[in-house]
């Protein structure tokens, strides 16, 4: 090999070792996206954020992170359907789904985009860190009480919403109830 090779190998072997800590980070809640990228720098990340899907595309111009921080509902889109794009980009990204409207419906759908995990807000940063570093052979602990009634029939609204390609209409028509009730039940957070 000759020296010039050797260094071009070397910048190479130098980029990629870096490049695989820089993080993008989609939240549209400031004060939580000026935290937690602020707890992931603090543990060696290299954070990109952004407030907004067209903020993160314009990001991805001139930046290849190795891992990702995706909040599902945003202002102008869904972290979900920005999974497969951003994958397309980069491939090997390792991806993780941040939300405050979880569900099993989405939790499913996520992993089916290219996201490694899902996380329900408010996630603890030492959480996020540690589904951005394992290795995926690891299983959760399973939980120490069982869903509520509450619980079992948000998911079963959600399950039916997503299947509906969320359409709040064809939802309420399938579920038997009244379009506004199922818009305010949507529009709250998962209950206990």
């Amino acid at each position: 090999m000759t020296q010039m090779t050797e260094t071009k190998a070397f910048v190479v072997e130098q980029a990629s070792a870096e490049s695989h800590k820089d993080l993008l980070l989609l939240d549209d809640d400031n004060a939580f996206r000026q935290r937690l990228a602020l707890t992931l720098e603090r543990r060696g990340f290299r954070v990109r954020a952004a407030a907004s899907l067209m903020e993160a595309r314009s990001l991805l111009a001139d930046f290849r992170p190795g891992y990702a921080v995706l909040d599902m509902r945003l202002e102008d889109g869904n972290g979900l359907e920005f999974v497969a794009e951003l994958r397309q980009l980069v491939p090997d990204v390792r991806a993780i789904i941040l939300t405050g409207y979880g569900n099993l419906a989405t939790a499913v759908a996520s992993i089916k985009t290219g996201a490694i995990d899902y996380l329900a807000k408010p996630a603890d940063p030492e959480a996020i860190v540690r589904a951005l570093l394992e290795d995926g052979e690891s299983i959760p602990e399973v939980p120490d009480e069982p869903m509520s009634a509450d619980r079992v029939r948000w998911e079963h609204i959600q399950r039916i919403y997503e299947q509906c390609g969320r359409n709040v209409s064809e939802t309420a028509r399938q579920l038997k109830m009244h379009r506004r009730t199922l818009q305010r039940i949507l529009g709250k957070r998962s209950p206990r």
